[in-house]
């Protein structure tokens, strides 16, 4: 006799109800409330009429520098670096993450599954036919959905999220740091080629002073100590050499791992002018409160207080019993009596089990709460951490600032003090060939010079490193990955040969906007 469907209407009611109460049912847990930051009003130097307020584009703040040569290296940075890579890789492994929540919000459990058995019944077995011999098939659909009464589903989709978001800012910081990684790196290579070539300068000198004092000696003018001191601090000079070339391979070394190449000379790439990149006395650095929105580190350790504030609601969800809806449908045959194995899939030979259920987890509330706990805990650490990061961000910039204005000071001072000790080490010069001073006041000059030289390089080097500083820490930058890849055309096509990612491989599927924030309902869709 075929069940009349009029029985099928209580269940299509608690099916009904259960969707709804999911729909409008509230989520326990608390929502996320961005905490009190310290945030100052202007900067210290604000008044330093070298400081500019206004809203500026960070996107390509490298171009200050009016070097085509840096330009070309974070090019080359941004399509190659390897750790680059990584946290691109790490973004798509995060929305791949997010995909696996929102799959938890819908029957955890959906399988299809079949048998086939060969069957001998026992001759004391209750059956109808005992001691019988037969083969049975077997072919079902089951079915386990949890239904999300507590929110429980519905705050990991949110965790997720948020998730996906932070690891996206953390790209984003990564790209920060390697624009002003590779920045600093070519600012210290001109700056110790600058170095070496002053230091082979004076090695010149020295070597006229010490001809001159050779030959003072021959003619019995002047003593060997007057030798014996121009060869020692000719020895000290091109002994400093050394330590430069060391210097400079190490940066050029690192310049390269920042590139994404093997270790070499980087002789094409840097060829062409030397000079120090000459960077602007002013700099536009906004307001304190833009970091908030610039900054990824401080975006990306907001998301992560975000995420954990959701995961307090899915473990107090564990407080409250679970209600699911089971299912199973499907075919049995046998060949026992007058039954054939190929009519499994006739209607009179289905079968179906369906309903409601409930679990509670009623006697180990004490693990639960203290789950409950250690969330909690985990997101007063996270908050904690983000309005540190707000702290370490302003004293970043103010750090930086500093250092490029008061090494601007600084160059002034040191470009007077080089011209006076070269003009010293001449009338020194003068007056020892003229028997009016000792080689001692020759000596003298000559250090105060090289001092003087070497001292004005590392300055000018460290106004624009102060520069690339006060950028970095601005948060400038990253806004090039806009629309684009976070992985190269390379890796993608490597992935894709690997595993089917669908479209999560696409960038606007992994490429959120910088001010996204996951939203307390859920929103499928838009995940």
């Amino acid at each position: 006799m075929t069940e009349s469907p009029v029985h099928l209407k209580p269940l299509l009611y608690v099916i009904s109800s259960a969707l709804g109460l999911i729909i409008s049912g509230c989520m326990v847990g608390p929502d996320y409330h961005r905490p009190e930051v310290l945030v100052s009003q202007s900067w210290m130097d604000a008044g330093d009429n070298r400081v500019k307020s206004e809203a500026a584009d960070y996107r390509y703040w490298w171009k200050n520098f009016n070097d085509p040569i840096l330009d070309r290296l974070i090019d080359l940075a941004y399509t190659q670096n390897l750790s680059l890579q990584i946290a691109g890789v790490r973004v798509l492994e995060a929305r791949a993450q997010l995909g696996i929540a929102i799959g938890d919000f819908f029957p955890q459990t959906q399988q299809v599954g079949g048998s086939l058995q060969r069957i001998r019944t026992s001759a004391s077995s209750p059956s109808a036919i005992p001691s019988a011999l037969f083969t049975q098939d077997q072919v079902q659909l089951a079915a386990n959905w949890e239904l999300d009464f507590w929110g429980k589903f519905r705050r990991g989709i949110q965790s997720a999220g948020a998730a996906w978001l932070a690891t996206t800012a953390d790209y984003d910081n990564a790209l920060v740091s390697l624009t002003a990684s590779v920045a600093s790196s070519y600012i210290n290579i001109r700056t110790l080629e600058k170095r070496i070539f002053i230091a082979h300068q004076n090695v010149e000198t020295q070597q006229e002073s010490l001809r001159i004092a050779e030959v003072r000696l021959k003619f019995g003018t002047v003593t060997l100590l007057d030798v014996e001191q121009a060869t020692s601090q000719l020895n000290d000079t091109q002994a400093s050499i050394p330590s430069l070339e060391i210097q400079l391979r190490q940066q050029k070394d690192a310049l390269c791992v920042l590139l994404g190449i093997a270790p070499n000379d980087l002789a094409d790439i840097l060829k062409g002018d030397s000079d120090i990149p000459t960077s602007p006395r002013e700099v536009v650095v906004g307001i304190p409160t833009d970091l908030l929105r610039r900054r990824p580190d401080v975006r990306s350790a907001e998301y992560q207080a975000v995420a954990q504030s959701a995961q307090i609601g899915a473990a107090k969800a564990d407080l409250y019993p679970a209600f699911s809806l089971n299912g199973v449908f499907g075919f049995l045959s046998n060949n026992a009596g007058n039954s054939s194995l190929g009519k499994i899939f006739r209607w009179e030979n289905r079968f179906y089990q369906i309903g409601p259920s409930f679990s509670w987890n009623i006697f180990n509330y004490g693990q639960i709460t203290n789950n409950v706990r250690l969330q909690d805990a985990r997101f007063q650490e996270l908050l904690l951490t983000y309005q540190n990061t707000v702290l370490t961000a302003q004293q970043d910039v103010e750090d930086n600032l500093s250092a490029f204005l008061k090494s601007q000071e600084r160059a002034d001072y040191l470009a007077k003090s080089t011209q006076a000790a070269k003009n010293a080490l001449d009338l020194a010069v003068k007056q020892y060939r003229a028997g009016i001073k000792d080689f001692t006041t020759v000596l003298t000059a000559q250090q105060s010079l090289l001092t003087a030289q070497d001292n004005l390089a590392s300055t000018l080097g460290n106004i624009s490193l102060g520069l690339v500083g006060v950028y970095r820490a601005i948060g400038g930058g990253w806004e090039i990955r806009d629309g684009k890849d976070l992985v190269s055309q390379a890796i993608t096509k490597e992935m894709k040969g690997r595993t089917n990612w669908g479209g999560l491989l696409a960038p606007a599927s992994y490429n959120p906007p910088v001010d996204a924030k996951p939203s307390p309902a859920v929103r499928l869709p838009d995940w």
